[in-house]
């Protein structure tokens, strides 16, 4: 694998960790990197294999993500039903990442160096995959994350199934340039996700003639947007660009109703906010929109089978969303890779991973084995009053991931 070549990670915290002997990393063994029969995989020998899931079911985080938690268990549930994988079933160990990075280190570290698990699946914002990232490479183990995130980053260690930049940001600013768009306001939590991705929305409205009126920022944990929404309001941008995560969305979109705006006047474009989060706004959302690569409206026979199966086991009520469906699509991803490979070893999974396709709910998917990033279509969808949301644009085909921007001459990552 050349991707330990390519990788160029930002503001990666500083975790000390164990190395884990055994079934994470797997250089000393003989069969690593080159599969072997499942009887005989040294990184899984016994009857059933083990994974983690590494959730917020607590803190402000956790309003997104338990649907993160309940895709991935109903997908364990359906690959046990089939069979499990290379003829094992799977057994999980959950745990809490309580929306504190630091908590989420401590976890991961827990799962893959006392539980042994084969790989973890989770995480929500960006500060807590960094804190998580450099525990999993020490350790040789693996990490599927499946929340759209902010670029600039690729380890042998994770698998990345949301979005990266040029799948979801840079879609939204093309549908925003393609309705005309002028000017445009960044609303973001302050934090490492919005703050980057707006670095690079600022570059690309510069390259589409959309100038930037205001920049504001409010901490993940707090809900109080009523000064920051006052600027909004007195710069009347043509659309307002919201970055901002978890619960924090319910406190700007309070402020924001009470400030008199709504979809009509300086309508917002969120890359946060999605079927499970609008119902919970406690406000109309309708004519809002949202950039994805999943939406629940989504038109194929396999999101219509997920849809069911989801609603069946968590109730009618219950909507779907792309953060959980990638987390879905990320297990499915696991089992794919590791069947080519014939083996759960690292090493072994890795080299089998380039090519590797699910025919997702989303549509196909690829795992790209240089950056383990993900082939997906981009979507724009516009909330209707049912909290669900109309796709008035989409990419015609799944986007290649180029998470260090490579592929665009505007980019500059020492700009400021």
């Amino acid at each position: 694998m050349s991707v330990g070549k390519a990788r160029r990670t930002l503001g990666i915290l500083a975790v000390s960790a164990v190395v884990l002997s055994g079934c994470g990393g797997d250089s000393d063994d003989a069969s690593a990197g080159t599969g072997g029969s499942a009887s005989g995989d040294s990184c899984a020998s016994g009857e059933a294999i083990t994974l983690g899931l590494l959730n917020s079911t607590s803190g402000p985080m956790a309003i997104s993500e338990q649907t993160v938690r309940d895709s991935l268990l109903l997908a364990v549930e359906e690959i046990n039903a089939d069979g499990g994988i290379l003829d094992k079933q799977i057994e999980v160990i959950e745990e809490d990442g309580a929306s504190e990075p630091a908590v989420f280190a401590e976890k991961i570290e827990k799962l893959l160096t006392e539980d042994e698990v084969q790989a973890v699946f989770g995480g929500w914002t960006s500060a807590s995959r960094k804190a998580m990232l450099p525990v999993v490479e020490a350790n040789e183990g693996l990490l599927f994350y499946p929340v759209q995130y902010e670029g600039l980053e690729a380890s042998e260690n994770i698998y990345y199934s949301g979005a990266t930049t040029n799948q979801q940001i840079i879609p939204a600013m093309d549908f925003l340039a393609s309705e005309g768009v002028k000017t445009l306001f960044l609303a973001g939590s302050d934090y490492v996700f919005p703050r980057t991705a707006n670095k690079i929305i600022k570059q690309y409205a510069a390259e589409l003639g959309i100038e930037i009126v205001g920049e504001e920022y409010v901490p993940l944990d707090s809900d109080d947007w009523t000064t920051q929404v006052a600027k909004i309001a007195a710069a009347k941008p043509d659309f307002v660009f919201n970055t901002i995560n978890g619960s924090s969305n319910v406190g700007f979109i309070k402020a924001y109703t009470e400030a008199g705006l709504g979809a009509d006047k300086s309508p917002i474009i969120s890359v946060s906010i999605a079927e499970e989060e609008a119902p919970a706004m406690g406000a109309d959302l309708t004519g809002q929109y949202a950039s994805w690569n999943y939406f629940q409206s989504v038109d194929n026979p396999e999101n219509e089978t997920f849809i069911k199966a989801f609603q069946d086991k968590y109730g009618a009520e219950r909507p779907t969303s792309d953060p959980m469906e990638a987390a879905y699509t990320s297990m499915y991803l696991y089992k794919a890779m590791v069947e080519k490979a014939e083996s759960f070893c690292v090493d072994a999974v890795n080299e089998a991973s380039d090519g590797v396709t699910f025919q997702a709910p989303e549509g196909l998917v690829t795992v790209n084995g240089e950056n383990h990033h993900i082939a997906k279509t981009g979507l724009i969808g516009q909330i209707n009053a049912d909290n669900q949301f109309d796709i008035v644009w989409d990419s015609g085909e799944p986007i290649e991931p180029d998470p260090f921007l490579e592929g665009y001459d505007w980019w500059n990552s020492e700009a400021e």
